[in-house]
């Protein structure tokens, strides 16, 4: 039986969010329900207009839109941590909360709001389910939140539309819609953050390690546009173009980032980030660990390239030798997960930071590695690689890292959520570094029974589900702070919808299964 699997795709979505509904049950949650009724609808004319080329911009080919699981992440996200830090009593973050549902609905609403405007005839039928969605979540937002939290919408909703704009020229065919959503978004998020943090410095609190990732995400967001711009008028493979680069990177980092960082923890970054990661003798041993797997994944990649170069040219790493580099990722999480979550997060930080310069090098060919970058990685790339970016170890990084970032720790009493709650800051480990390890695996090598409308098979998602289970029962093992109670259902079931998105899914799945296994295991 022939099946569209972007219908499955959508159902998934829709069970994600009426399991949020059911739990948190408010005037936001309600509003969810109608903006992925909406999404729903509007997917459709994405869809049509990415296969007509009618789509103003290029976007990543080979996949449909992804407007339904893109769209409800952060609303959802925003639900959970609304009840989580309503539990705990943190009004503060409670609002927080709420600003970031919104936040994330009215971005959602926009993109719809462009599919509408560029469709020829006009949908009529999709018009009016989406302004009956939107006049929902506006009354709303009139009714929930503060004037001052409407106009930190608007500000988010404002740099959204200005970076769409110049990524999506800049980058070609690197992202679907619902991908440039879901990366946008969170970055004009990130940038609206840092900005009304650096303008109210008085109320600047919590921990400093909160302040790396926005710092990192901003300057590594302004040295890229900076160069994009600037090497339309100049050639970049020259030394002179690749001296300036460095000269420049160097003068941004020294310059801007580190005085900007120190104005959020108080103290110069380096002697800080010296003091931390010298702190103990467990810091140092974990370091020093994970730089030996880090030198194991270099000499993967030259390995293969040598086969390579020793074989045929059209020689391509197959999916098998790609999962070497989840478990290598996944033996660098877990014992940090386990025994220091601070110096993780901080390291997680540092290494995206480390990628997107690495990727600046390659993209530009920067002397003396631009070339050599080029030629190493072109063994790894994939159908999703196809703009000029190379982004698939950056999401692999950023699908790891992300639950631990996005942790609620003023809402997490003594630093730990009760129930499924525990397992979330391994929500990235347990969907991406085991479940989509094992599936691809399992499913490429043993697999025969295929889900109707897709290459994934029955054999490999079933495999991933006992996977993360087993994972789950070795983590209540080695991490004493993890109490699950009577949440073992509720757990089985949360990996068990998202092993089925991970099946009919053609978004980038290292980076959306675990935003909605963190939703799930947070609620």
């Amino acid at each position: 039986m022939q099946m569209n699997p972007v219908l499955m795709e959508s159902a998934v979505v829709l069970a994600v969010v009426l399991c949020v509904h059911m739990v948190v049950w408010n005037q936001h949650s309600w509003c969810s329900v109608a903006l992925v009724i909406q999404a729903f609808y509007v997917q459709h004319k994405w869809d049509r207009l990415l296969k007509s080329g009618a789509a103003v911009f290029q976007f990543r080919p080979a996949a449909n839109s992804g407007i339904v699981p893109a769209s409800m992440v952060m609303p959802l996200l925003g639900l959970v941590l609304r009840e989580k830090c309503s539990a705990s009593g943190n009004v503060y973050f409670e609002r927080f909360s709420m600003v970031v549902t919104v936040a994330g609905m009215m971005l959602a609403l926009f993109l719809s709001l462009i599919a509408l405007g560029i469709t020829r005839p006009v949908p009529t039928n999709t018009c009016i389910v989406a302004g009956l969605a939107g006049s929902a979540i506006l009354y709303t937002t009139k009714q929930t939140l503060t004037v001052s939290e409407v106009i930190e919408v608007l500000e988010v909703l404002l740099i959204f539309v200005y970076l769409s704009l110049i990524v999506l020229y800049l980058l070609p065919r690197c992202f679907t819609p619902g991908e440039a959503l879901l990366i946008v978004g969170g970055i004009s998020f990130i940038m609206n953050q840092l900005i009304k943090r650096s303008l109210n410095l008085s109320e600047v609190k919590g921990d400093p390690v909160n302040y790396f990732l926005p710092v990192v995400v901003v300057g590594s967001l302004l040295l890229g546009v900076f160069f994009a711009l600037l090497f339309c008028f100049m050639e970049s493979e020259t030394w002179v173009s690749s001296l300036f680069f460095h000269m420049m990177t160097a003068v941004l980092v020294l310059g801007i980032l580190m005085p900007w960082l120190s104005l959020f923890i108080g103290r110069h970054p380096i002697m800080w980030l010296l003091d931390f990661v010298t702190l103990n003798d467990r810091r140092l041993c974990l370091l020093g660990y994970w730089v030996f797997l880090a030198v194991a994944a270099t000499c993967v990649v030259l390995h293969q390239n040598h086969q390579r170069q020793s074989g045929s040219k059209k020689h391509q790493a197959s999916t098998v030798v790609r999962k070497y580099f989840h478990l290598i990722v996944v033996a660098t999480y877990v014992p940090g997960l386990v025994y220091d979550r601070q110096l993780l997060h901080v390291a997680s930080v540092g290494c995206l930071a480390v990628f997107l310069l690495l990727e600046y090098v390659r993209y530009f060919r920067i002397r003396p590695l631009g070339q050599l970058l080029r030629q190493l990685l072109t063994l790894f790339l994939d159908e999703r690689d196809s703009g000029p970016l190379i982004l698939t170890h950056v999401y692999l990084l950023l699908g790891m890292s992300l639950p631990i970032w996005l942790f609620p720790g003023p809402c997490a009493p003594k630093g730990v959520l009760p129930g499924a709650g525990g397992l979330v800051p391994y929500a990235g480990v347990l969907a991406v570094g085991v479940g989509d390890t094992v599936a691809s695996v399992f499913g490429s090598t043993m697999g025969e029974i295929r889900w109707p409308g897709t290459k994934k098979t029955l054999e490999g998602t079933a495999t991933s589900v006992f996977a993360q289970i087993i994972a789950v029962a070795m983590f209540l093992i080695f991490d004493g702070s993890i109490n699950l109670n009577s949440t073992y259902s509720w757990i089985v079931g949360s990996i068990t919808l998202v092993a089925l998105l991970e099946a009919y899914t053609s978004q980038i799945d290292n980076l959306l299964l675990p935003l909605y296994l963190f939703i799930l295991l947070l609620l």
